[in-house]
């Protein structure tokens, strides 16, 4: 997929699951608890233990049965290793110019993070294809819908925050999708086995983002 397929995949979807995996083995198994639940966008993150790894594992075992990324990217060197690694989108939490251009420079889909309107401005004028505002918490749903105001065509997605109770106010809002971290794939549930309860949620979510768009 180029990138414009891969962004119309995200829009698709409308969440990509944010991991902070606990450990290699427990994130793959997080990965397929997930999948069974219907939520196929995975993002990992550079914090779960040897994140570039388990990319390559995901990439090899599930192909394109996932939308695969990596975020949490903090170091321009980190977007061609993730590429390398497999990743098809790449997703930072600030929109520090280098970084970002790094993220930009490897052809992939790339979301970088802003809050302020200038952020999100100077992050969408450097060439980022979709605002990833973050942490979504801290302003919410009217947040964005204020942002939407002034910058009506710039994609923005909000992580941190995110969850089955107020996801579709987001949609409201004007998200072209959500980054759902913790409340989406806790890392403790992975940690006590509970894959069962993690598709649950995932479920839960595929359930409310259909019927928020219907």
């Amino acid at each position: 997929m180029n990138k414009a397929e891969i962004l119309e995949n995200v829009k698709a979807l409308g969440v990509l699951a944010v991991i902070r995996g606990p450990s290699p083995e427990l994130t793959v198994k997080m990965v397929q608890a997930l999948m069974e639940g219907g939520v196929t966008g995975i993002e990992i993150t550079y914090s779960t233990p040897n994140a570039e790894e388990v990319v390559r594992t995901l990439a090899s075992r599930f192909g394109d049965e996932i939308l695969l990324g990596m975020g949490t990217l903090t170091k321009p060197e980190q977007a061609k290793c993730a590429q390398e690694a497999g990743a098809k989108f790449l997703v930072s939490p600030v929109s520090e110019p280098t970084l970002v251009k790094s993220m930009i420079s490897t052809g992939l889909l790339t979301m970088a993070g802003a809050m302020t309107p200038t952020e999100v401005l100077q992050v969408y004028n450097l060439g980022t294809d979709v605002v990833k505002i973050f942490p979504g918490s801290l302003g919410g749903p009217a947040y964005v819908k204020a942002l939407k105001g002034p910058f009506p065509y710039i994609p923005m997605m909000p992580t941190g925050g995110v969850s089955a109770s107020n996801v579709a106010d987001w949609f409201k809002a004007g998200v072209v999708a959500v980054g759902a971290g913790s409340e989406l794939c806790p890392p403790q549930l992975a940690k006590e086995g509970k894959f069962s309860e993690i598709t649950k949620l995932a479920v839960d979510f595929v359930h409310v983002i259909k019927t928020a768009r219907a």
